[in-house]
Protein backbone atom coordinates (compact mmCIF):
# COMPACT_ATOMS: atom_id res chain seq x y z
CA UNK A 1 0.00 0.00 0.00
CA UNK A 2 1.03 3.46 -0.97
CA UNK A 3 -0.04 6.87 -0.03
CA UNK A 4 0.53 8.14 -2.94
CA UNK A 5 -1.89 5.73 -4.57
CA UNK A 6 -4.46 6.57 -1.72
CA UNK A 7 -3.47 10.29 -2.81
CA UNK A 8 -4.83 9.85 -5.79
CA UNK A 9 -8.04 7.67 -5.62
CA UNK A 10 -9.05 10.06 -2.86
CA UNK A 11 -8.64 13.13 -5.50
CA UNK A 12 -10.23 11.36 -8.06
CA UNK A 13 -13.70 10.63 -5.54
CA UNK A 14 -13.13 7.42 -4.67
CA UNK A 15 -13.65 5.96 -1.21
CA UNK A 16 -10.98 4.63 1.11
CA UNK A 17 -11.20 1.22 2.96
CA UNK A 18 -10.95 0.57 6.29
CA UNK A 19 -7.64 -1.18 6.27
CA UNK A 20 -6.34 2.04 4.45
CA UNK A 21 -7.59 4.96 7.00
CA UNK A 22 -5.56 2.63 9.50
CA UNK A 23 -2.82 2.47 7.15
CA UNK A 24 -3.14 6.46 7.13
CA UNK A 25 -2.97 6.87 11.06
CA UNK A 26 -0.63 4.15 11.37
CA UNK A 27 1.91 6.18 9.26
CA UNK A 28 0.85 9.67 11.07
CA UNK A 29 2.01 7.69 14.20
CA UNK A 30 5.14 6.07 13.16
CA UNK A 31 8.47 7.92 13.22
CA UNK A 32 8.90 10.54 10.89
CA UNK A 33 12.18 8.73 9.40
CA UNK A 34 10.57 5.34 8.64
CA UNK A 35 7.02 6.73 8.39
CA UNK A 36 5.46 5.66 5.03
CA UNK A 37 3.21 8.68 4.89
CA UNK A 38 5.22 11.78 5.14
CA UNK A 39 3.85 15.54 6.26
CA UNK A 40 3.75 16.46 2.65
CA UNK A 41 2.11 13.21 1.53
CA UNK A 42 -1.20 14.39 4.07
CA UNK A 43 -1.22 17.76 3.34
CA UNK A 44 -2.46 16.39 0.08
CA UNK A 45 -4.46 13.82 1.47
CA UNK A 46 -6.40 16.09 3.44
CA UNK A 47 -6.80 18.94 0.85
CA UNK A 48 -7.95 15.88 -1.49
CA UNK A 49 -10.21 15.27 1.45
CA UNK A 50 -11.74 18.70 1.70
CA UNK A 51 -12.37 18.66 -2.34
CA UNK A 52 -13.81 15.24 -2.35
CA UNK A 53 -15.31 14.49 1.07
CA UNK A 54 -15.53 11.56 2.82
CA UNK A 55 -18.54 9.11 3.22
CA UNK A 56 -19.92 8.07 6.66
CA UNK A 57 -18.57 4.56 6.59
CA UNK A 58 -15.05 6.30 5.84
CA UNK A 59 -16.09 9.25 8.70
CA UNK A 60 -16.60 6.17 11.44
CA UNK A 61 -13.42 3.93 10.38
CA UNK A 62 -10.96 7.51 10.53
CA UNK A 63 -12.72 8.68 13.75
CA UNK A 64 -11.96 5.12 15.71
CA UNK A 65 -8.37 4.88 14.25
CA UNK A 66 -7.38 8.19 15.78
CA UNK A 67 -9.35 7.64 18.80
CA UNK A 68 -7.69 4.33 19.08
CA UNK A 69 -3.89 5.83 18.53
CA UNK A 70 -3.27 6.58 22.06
CA UNK A 71 -5.00 5.67 25.26
CA UNK A 72 -8.60 4.72 25.16
CA UNK A 73 -10.14 5.79 29.36
CA UNK A 74 -12.02 2.68 30.40
CA UNK A 75 -14.88 4.06 32.49
CA UNK A 76 -16.74 1.01 33.02
CA UNK A 77 -15.92 0.25 36.45
CA UNK A 78 -17.69 3.75 37.38
CA UNK A 79 -21.03 2.67 36.36
CA UNK A 80 -23.18 1.67 33.39
CA UNK A 81 -23.59 5.35 31.92
CA UNK A 82 -21.58 8.08 31.92
CA UNK A 83 -22.04 11.44 30.48
CA UNK A 84 -20.03 13.78 28.76
CA UNK A 85 -20.71 17.08 27.04
CA UNK A 86 -18.97 18.54 24.24
CA UNK A 87 -19.45 22.17 22.71
CA UNK A 88 -18.20 23.80 19.20
CA UNK A 89 -17.37 26.42 20.98
CA UNK A 90 -18.55 29.85 21.10
CA UNK A 91 -18.61 33.49 23.06
CA UNK A 92 -19.46 33.15 26.25
CA UNK A 93 -20.03 29.55 26.42
CA UNK A 94 -20.31 28.56 30.33
CA UNK A 95 -22.05 25.88 29.83
CA UNK A 96 -20.05 23.01 31.12
CA UNK A 97 -19.66 25.08 34.50
CA UNK A 98 -23.30 24.11 35.01
CA UNK A 99 -24.33 21.31 33.18
CA UNK A 100 -21.62 19.40 35.25
CA UNK A 101 -22.90 19.44 38.29
CA UNK A 102 -26.49 19.84 37.71
CA UNK A 103 -26.29 16.42 35.83
CA UNK A 104 -24.22 14.70 38.30
CA UNK A 105 -26.34 15.45 41.03
CA UNK A 106 -29.15 14.27 38.80
CA UNK A 107 -27.30 11.12 39.42
CA UNK A 108 -25.75 10.74 35.91
CA UNK A 109 -21.81 10.55 36.90
CA UNK A 110 -19.86 13.70 34.42
CA UNK A 111 -16.62 12.66 33.53
CA UNK A 112 -15.59 15.82 31.26
CA UNK A 113 -12.55 16.67 29.66
CA UNK A 114 -12.08 20.33 28.60
CA UNK A 115 -9.34 22.12 26.66
CA UNK A 116 -8.21 25.77 26.73
CA UNK A 117 -9.74 28.60 24.06
CA UNK A 118 -7.57 29.60 21.00
CA UNK A 119 -9.22 32.69 19.18
CA UNK A 120 -11.77 34.03 20.34
CA UNK A 121 -13.27 31.64 22.05
CA UNK A 122 -12.55 31.14 25.80
CA UNK A 123 -12.13 27.54 26.91
CA UNK A 124 -13.79 26.09 30.28
CA UNK A 125 -10.34 25.36 31.67
CA UNK A 126 -9.40 28.72 31.37
CA UNK A 127 -12.39 30.02 32.96
CA UNK A 128 -11.99 27.31 35.74
CA UNK A 129 -8.33 28.71 36.58
CA UNK A 130 -10.38 31.87 37.80
CA UNK A 131 -11.14 29.95 40.98
CA UNK A 132 -8.33 30.38 43.17
CA UNK A 133 -6.18 27.17 43.74
CA UNK A 134 -8.52 24.93 41.16
CA UNK A 135 -6.97 21.96 39.94
CA UNK A 136 -7.63 20.67 36.17
CA UNK A 137 -3.78 18.77 35.63
CA UNK A 138 -5.52 15.85 37.08
CA UNK A 139 -3.63 12.59 36.19
CA UNK A 140 -6.17 9.88 34.78
CA UNK A 141 -6.26 7.64 37.81
CA UNK A 142 -7.36 10.15 40.00
CA UNK A 143 -9.68 11.66 37.59
CA UNK A 144 -11.65 8.70 37.07
CA UNK A 145 -11.53 7.80 41.25
CA UNK A 146 -12.87 11.48 41.76
CA UNK A 147 -15.63 10.17 38.78
CA UNK A 148 -16.33 7.35 41.54
CA UNK A 149 -16.53 9.46 44.29
CA UNK A 150 -18.76 12.55 43.67
CA UNK A 151 -19.88 11.81 40.40
CA UNK A 152 -18.23 14.86 38.54
CA UNK A 153 -14.61 15.62 37.67
CA UNK A 154 -13.73 18.87 34.80
CA UNK A 155 -10.02 18.38 33.85
CA UNK A 156 -8.14 19.30 30.85
CA UNK A 157 -7.33 17.57 27.99
CA UNK A 158 -4.41 15.20 27.94
CA UNK A 159 -2.26 15.02 24.83
CA UNK A 160 -2.21 10.57 25.65
CA UNK A 161 -5.83 10.88 24.44
CA UNK A 162 -6.20 10.73 20.00
CA UNK A 163 -2.33 11.88 19.36
CA UNK A 164 -3.21 11.15 16.12
CA UNK A 165 -5.75 14.00 16.02
CA UNK A 166 -3.74 16.38 17.83
CA UNK A 167 -0.96 15.82 14.34
CA UNK A 168 -3.32 16.01 11.83
CA UNK A 169 -5.21 19.16 13.16
CA UNK A 170 -1.68 21.07 13.23
CA UNK A 171 -1.03 20.17 9.38
CA UNK A 172 -5.18 20.70 9.30
CA UNK A 173 -4.24 24.20 10.64
CA UNK A 174 -1.57 25.46 8.49
CA UNK A 175 -2.88 24.01 4.96
CA UNK A 176 -6.11 25.65 5.11
CA UNK A 177 -7.76 22.56 4.89
CA UNK A 178 -9.68 22.90 8.77
CA UNK A 179 -13.38 23.65 6.76
CA UNK A 180 -14.01 19.49 6.33
CA UNK A 181 -16.97 18.37 7.56
CA UNK A 182 -15.42 14.81 7.84
CA UNK A 183 -12.15 15.89 9.34
CA UNK A 184 -14.21 17.91 12.01
CA UNK A 185 -16.16 14.79 12.97
CA UNK A 186 -13.80 12.88 13.38
CA UNK A 187 -11.75 15.24 15.18
CA UNK A 188 -14.41 15.64 17.45
CA UNK A 189 -15.63 11.76 18.27
CA UNK A 190 -12.61 10.74 18.34
CA UNK A 191 -11.28 12.34 21.33
CA UNK A 192 -15.09 11.87 23.07
CA UNK A 193 -14.55 8.25 22.59
CA UNK A 194 -10.87 7.96 23.88
CA UNK A 195 -12.30 9.80 26.66
CA UNK A 196 -14.61 7.37 27.80
CA UNK A 197 -18.06 7.80 27.69
CA UNK A 198 -20.65 6.43 26.87
CA UNK A 199 -23.29 8.94 26.21
CA UNK A 200 -22.44 11.78 24.52
CA UNK A 201 -24.16 15.05 24.35
CA UNK A 202 -22.71 17.29 21.58
CA UNK A 203 -23.86 21.41 21.66
CA UNK A 204 -23.08 22.19 17.96
CA UNK A 205 -23.15 26.14 17.81
CA UNK A 206 -23.86 28.64 14.82
CA UNK A 207 -23.83 31.66 13.97
CA UNK A 208 -21.04 35.24 13.90
CA UNK A 209 -19.83 34.22 17.38
CA UNK A 210 -19.23 30.24 16.19
CA UNK A 211 -16.73 28.17 14.18
CA UNK A 212 -20.24 27.02 11.95
CA UNK A 213 -21.45 30.30 10.36
CA UNK A 214 -24.22 28.86 9.20
CA UNK A 215 -27.19 27.02 10.76
CA UNK A 216 -27.00 24.50 7.36
CA UNK A 217 -23.29 23.90 7.98
CA UNK A 218 -23.96 23.28 11.86
CA UNK A 219 -26.68 20.71 11.12
CA UNK A 220 -24.88 18.76 8.54
CA UNK A 221 -21.59 18.51 11.30
CA UNK A 222 -24.65 17.63 13.89
CA UNK A 223 -25.87 14.70 11.90
CA UNK A 224 -22.00 13.41 10.62
CA UNK A 225 -21.22 13.18 14.36
CA UNK A 226 -24.90 11.44 15.34
CA UNK A 227 -24.05 8.82 12.95
CA UNK A 228 -20.62 8.58 13.62
CA UNK A 229 -21.30 7.74 17.43
CA UNK A 230 -24.22 5.02 16.06
CA UNK A 231 -21.82 3.03 14.08
CA UNK A 232 -19.33 2.96 16.93
CA UNK A 233 -21.52 2.26 19.48
CA UNK A 234 -21.68 5.70 21.46
CA UNK A 235 -24.90 7.28 22.03
CA UNK A 236 -24.84 10.78 20.54
CA UNK A 237 -27.04 13.31 20.71
CA UNK A 238 -26.95 16.70 19.59
CA UNK A 239 -28.76 19.97 19.50
CA UNK A 240 -27.94 23.22 17.07
CA UNK A 241 -27.67 26.43 19.12
CA UNK A 242 -27.28 29.75 17.91
CA UNK A 243 -24.45 31.72 18.86
CA UNK A 244 -25.11 34.69 16.41
CA UNK A 245 -25.12 36.43 19.79
CA UNK A 246 -22.66 35.64 22.80
CA UNK A 247 -24.66 33.03 25.52
CA UNK A 248 -25.58 34.49 28.41
CA UNK A 249 -24.41 38.14 29.07
CA UNK A 250 -21.52 37.31 30.65
CA UNK A 251 -18.28 37.30 28.58
CA UNK A 252 -15.03 36.74 30.27
CA UNK A 253 -13.61 34.48 32.37
CA UNK A 254 -14.12 35.83 36.02
CA UNK A 255 -17.37 36.94 34.91
CA UNK A 256 -18.72 33.75 33.17
CA UNK A 257 -17.94 31.94 36.51
CA UNK A 258 -20.25 34.76 38.28
CA UNK A 259 -22.86 33.79 35.57
CA UNK A 260 -22.39 30.46 35.95
CA UNK A 261 -22.29 30.05 39.61
CA UNK A 262 -25.88 32.46 39.71
CA UNK A 263 -27.76 30.18 37.29
CA UNK A 264 -26.60 27.08 40.01
CA UNK A 265 -28.52 29.75 42.56
CA UNK A 266 -31.27 30.01 40.56
CA UNK A 267 -30.59 33.16 38.97
CA UNK A 268 -29.54 32.65 35.45
CA UNK A 269 -30.09 34.37 32.43
CA UNK A 270 -33.13 32.60 30.54
CA UNK A 271 -31.08 31.75 27.53
CA UNK A 272 -28.27 30.36 29.11
CA UNK A 273 -31.09 28.60 31.23
CA UNK A 274 -32.65 27.42 28.60
CA UNK A 275 -29.64 25.86 27.04
CA UNK A 276 -28.51 24.00 29.75
CA UNK A 277 -31.60 22.60 30.89
CA UNK A 278 -32.52 21.32 26.96
CA UNK A 279 -28.99 19.40 27.08
CA UNK A 280 -29.40 18.20 30.66
CA UNK A 281 -32.92 17.17 30.16
CA UNK A 282 -31.57 15.30 26.97
CA UNK A 283 -28.85 13.50 28.86
CA UNK A 284 -31.20 12.41 31.44
CA UNK A 285 -33.81 11.13 28.95
CA UNK A 286 -30.72 9.04 26.95
CA UNK A 287 -29.32 7.85 30.65
CA UNK A 288 -32.83 6.47 31.13
CA UNK A 289 -33.25 8.56 34.38
CA UNK A 290 -36.52 10.26 33.43
CA UNK A 291 -39.40 9.56 30.86
CA UNK A 292 -38.66 12.41 28.54
CA UNK A 293 -37.41 16.01 27.83
CA UNK A 294 -40.30 17.79 30.06
CA UNK A 295 -39.76 15.25 33.16
CA UNK A 296 -36.04 15.89 32.77
CA UNK A 297 -35.99 19.26 33.34
CA UNK A 298 -38.67 19.29 35.86
CA UNK A 299 -36.07 17.03 37.70
CA UNK A 300 -33.42 19.99 36.88
CA UNK A 301 -35.26 22.65 37.70
CA UNK A 302 -35.68 21.08 41.22
CA UNK A 303 -32.01 20.38 41.94
CA UNK A 304 -31.55 23.80 41.27
CA UNK A 305 -34.34 25.63 43.38
CA UNK A 306 -33.32 22.76 46.27
CA UNK A 307 -29.48 23.81 46.32
CA UNK A 308 -28.19 20.27 45.25
CA UNK A 309 -27.05 21.62 42.32
CA UNK A 310 -24.93 24.13 43.88
CA UNK A 311 -23.50 21.70 46.65
CA UNK A 312 -21.84 19.39 43.94
CA UNK A 313 -20.47 22.64 42.21
CA UNK A 314 -19.23 23.22 45.63
CA UNK A 315 -18.04 19.56 46.57
CA UNK A 316 -16.08 19.71 42.70
CA UNK A 317 -14.27 22.79 43.34
CA UNK A 318 -13.36 21.37 47.08
CA UNK A 319 -12.16 17.70 45.20
CA UNK A 320 -10.52 19.61 43.05
CA UNK A 321 -8.61 21.81 45.35
CA UNK A 322 -10.31 25.04 44.46
CA UNK A 323 -11.40 27.86 47.19
CA UNK A 324 -14.99 27.07 47.45
CA UNK A 325 -15.79 29.88 48.93
CA UNK A 326 -15.88 32.24 45.68
CA UNK A 327 -19.12 30.88 46.07
CA UNK A 328 -20.28 33.42 47.97
CA UNK A 329 -17.44 35.57 47.85
CA UNK A 330 -16.85 36.52 44.38
CA UNK A 331 -14.32 39.34 44.97
CA UNK A 332 -11.90 36.42 45.76
CA UNK A 333 -11.75 36.03 41.96
CA UNK A 334 -9.50 37.92 39.62
CA UNK A 335 -11.30 40.97 39.49
CA UNK A 336 -11.09 44.29 36.96
CA UNK A 337 -9.73 47.36 37.65
CA UNK A 338 -12.59 49.80 36.04
CA UNK A 339 -15.77 49.77 34.44
CA UNK A 340 -16.70 51.39 31.28
CA UNK A 341 -20.50 51.87 29.98
CA UNK A 342 -21.48 51.36 26.52
CA UNK A 343 -24.18 53.90 25.84
CA UNK A 344 -27.20 53.32 23.34
CA UNK A 345 -27.36 56.42 20.83
CA UNK A 346 -29.95 58.58 20.62
CA UNK A 347 -33.11 59.20 22.35
CA UNK A 348 -36.59 57.21 23.00
CA UNK A 349 -37.44 53.44 22.82
CA UNK A 350 -35.30 51.11 20.65
CA UNK A 351 -35.14 47.51 20.31
CA UNK A 352 -32.11 45.44 19.92
CA UNK A 353 -32.23 44.22 16.35
CA UNK A 354 -28.94 42.41 16.06
CA UNK A 355 -25.61 41.57 18.36
CA UNK A 356 -22.41 40.89 16.83
CA UNK A 357 -21.35 38.09 19.00
CA UNK A 358 -17.41 38.08 17.17
CA UNK A 359 -17.15 41.67 18.15
CA UNK A 360 -18.13 41.41 21.52
CA UNK A 361 -15.27 38.70 21.71
CA UNK A 362 -12.77 40.85 19.60
CA UNK A 363 -13.63 43.63 22.29
CA UNK A 364 -12.29 41.03 24.96
CA UNK A 365 -9.36 39.81 23.37
CA UNK A 366 -8.58 43.60 22.87
CA UNK A 367 -8.45 43.25 26.40
CA UNK A 368 -6.16 40.46 26.99
CA UNK A 369 -9.20 37.74 27.51
CA UNK A 370 -8.55 35.60 24.16
CA UNK A 371 -5.15 33.80 22.65
CA UNK A 372 -3.60 34.31 19.28
CA UNK A 373 -1.61 30.65 19.81
CA UNK A 374 -2.05 28.33 23.07
CA UNK A 375 0.78 29.60 25.11
CA UNK A 376 -0.51 33.12 25.24
CA UNK A 377 -1.02 34.37 29.08
CA UNK A 378 -4.77 35.10 29.11
CA UNK A 379 -6.20 38.11 31.28
CA UNK A 380 -9.22 36.43 33.43
CA UNK A 381 -10.72 40.23 35.33
CA UNK A 382 -11.50 41.46 32.17
CA UNK A 383 -14.63 41.09 29.90
CA UNK A 384 -18.16 42.65 28.96
CA UNK A 385 -21.44 42.15 30.46
CA UNK A 386 -24.59 42.86 28.09
CA UNK A 387 -27.74 44.85 29.73
CA UNK A 388 -29.72 43.83 26.53
CA UNK A 389 -29.78 41.23 23.58
CA UNK A 390 -31.69 40.57 20.61
CA UNK A 391 -34.95 41.45 21.40
CA UNK A 392 -34.71 43.76 24.54
CA UNK A 393 -36.26 47.51 24.50
CA UNK A 394 -34.05 49.79 25.74
CA UNK A 395 -34.17 53.88 25.99
CA UNK A 396 -31.21 55.75 23.87
CA UNK A 397 -29.30 56.59 25.98
CA UNK A 398 -29.20 53.76 28.75
CA UNK A 399 -26.05 51.83 29.04
CA UNK A 400 -26.18 48.72 27.08
CA UNK A 401 -23.18 46.91 28.06
CA UNK A 402 -20.67 47.35 30.69
CA UNK A 403 -17.02 46.87 29.90
CA UNK A 404 -14.99 45.51 32.57
CA UNK A 405 -11.01 46.40 32.24
CA UNK A 406 -7.82 46.76 33.64
CA UNK A 407 -6.60 49.57 32.00
CA UNK A 408 -8.01 52.95 30.30
CA UNK A 409 -6.50 52.73 27.05
CA UNK A 410 -7.65 49.00 25.99
CA UNK A 411 -11.15 49.63 28.09
CA UNK A 412 -12.22 52.52 26.19
CA UNK A 413 -11.28 50.35 22.61
CA UNK A 414 -13.19 47.32 24.01
CA UNK A 415 -15.97 50.17 24.64
CA UNK A 416 -15.91 51.39 20.67
CA UNK A 417 -16.24 47.61 19.61
CA UNK A 418 -18.90 46.72 21.82
CA UNK A 419 -21.13 49.77 20.71
CA UNK A 420 -20.16 48.84 16.58
CA UNK A 421 -21.50 45.13 17.79
CA UNK A 422 -25.49 46.40 18.43
CA UNK A 423 -27.42 47.38 15.78
CA UNK A 424 -31.25 48.76 17.35
CA UNK A 425 -34.81 48.85 15.51
CA UNK A 426 -37.41 51.29 16.19
CA UNK A 427 -40.00 48.37 16.12
CA UNK A 428 -39.94 45.67 18.34
CA UNK A 429 -37.74 42.67 17.59
CA UNK A 430 -38.86 39.32 18.74
CA UNK A 431 -36.44 37.25 20.55
CA UNK A 432 -34.69 34.23 18.60
CA UNK A 433 -34.72 30.55 19.89
CA UNK A 434 -31.47 29.46 21.19
CA UNK A 435 -31.92 26.00 20.02
CA UNK A 436 -32.30 25.95 16.05
CA UNK A 437 -32.41 22.14 15.96
CA UNK A 438 -31.96 18.51 17.58
CA UNK A 439 -30.26 15.62 16.26
CA UNK A 440 -30.51 12.21 18.01
CA UNK A 441 -32.51 12.45 20.51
Amino acid sequence: MRMVDLIAAKRNGKAHTKEEINFIIDGVMAPAVNSPVKDYQLSAWLMAVCWQGMNLDETAWLTDAMARSGQVLDLSSIGPMIGDKHSTGGVGDKTTLVFVPLLAAAGLPMAKLSGRGLGHTGGTIDKLEAIPGFNSNLPVGKFIQQVKDIGAAIAGQTTELAPADGKIYAMRDVTSTVQSIPLIAASVMSKKIAAGANLIILDVKCGRGAFMETQEAALNLAEVMAEVGKRLNKPVSACVTDMEQPLGRAVGHTLEVIEALETLKGNGPPGFKDLTFSLGALALARAGKCQGVFEGMKILDDLISSGKALDKMRELIIAQGGDARVIDDYSLMPTAKMQFDVVVPGSGQKWVEHLDGRLIAEACKVMGAGRSKKDDAINLAVGVVLKGKIGTMIEGGQSIATVHADDEISGKKAVDIVAKAFKYSDMQVAVPAVIKARVGS
